[in-house]
């Protein structure tokens, strides 16, 4: 901030939100708060923005690719919860279709039937009816296809 005026200049933000940029993808939402919370406003934040996108510190493609192929490999979300948290971050409908050709479905497949199993060692419901109600309710709310994961629970785990 300017010690005489109080106001914050495009000068003295551009160091800490290109720091902020190179740390980590980040998607336009987040930084355009990080420059609200900065105090920067109207055409000098549309201009930061600007010249982050130009200087390659901001790539909101690139951040959707990132963000689901981690939350996938790392956290084995499911389709469904991926699409659905890019989208609070407000990352276009181009990029999360982007995004979500990262995830191809052979790992996609392995990934739930790993997560399924897991997931069947733990429940010890001496009723395979309600076991099976439970895994499939536990693997749908990590984001994967309601569809997907009957198929593959009633090839895993049906006689």
């Amino acid at each position: 901030m300017d010690k005489k005026k109080g106001q914050v200049t495009k000068g003295m933000v551009r160091p800490k939100i290109q720091r902020y940029c190179a740390y980590q993808e980040r998607c336009h939402s987040e930084v355009r708060q990080r420059l609200l919370d900065y105090g920067v406003r109207g055409d000098d934040l549309e201009e930061l923005i600007y010249e982050l996108i130009q200087d390659n510190f901001l790539n909101e493609e690139r951040f959707a690719r990132t963000y689901a192929g981690g939350k996938f490999r790392i956290k084995q979300w499911g389709r469904q919860k991926i699409r659905q948290a890019l989208e609070q971050k407000q990352v276009s409908p181009y990029c999360v279709d982007k995004a979500m050709t990262e995830i191809e479905e052979a790992d996609y497949q392995h990934t739930l039937e790993i997560v399924l199993d897991k997931k069947w060692q733990q429940l010890k419901d001496p009723d395979q009816f309600v076991k099976r109600g439970k895994l499939a309710k536990y693997v749908i709310s990590r984001g994967y296809e309601p569809e997907l994961v009957w198929k593959t629970i009633r090839k895993l785990y049906m006689d």
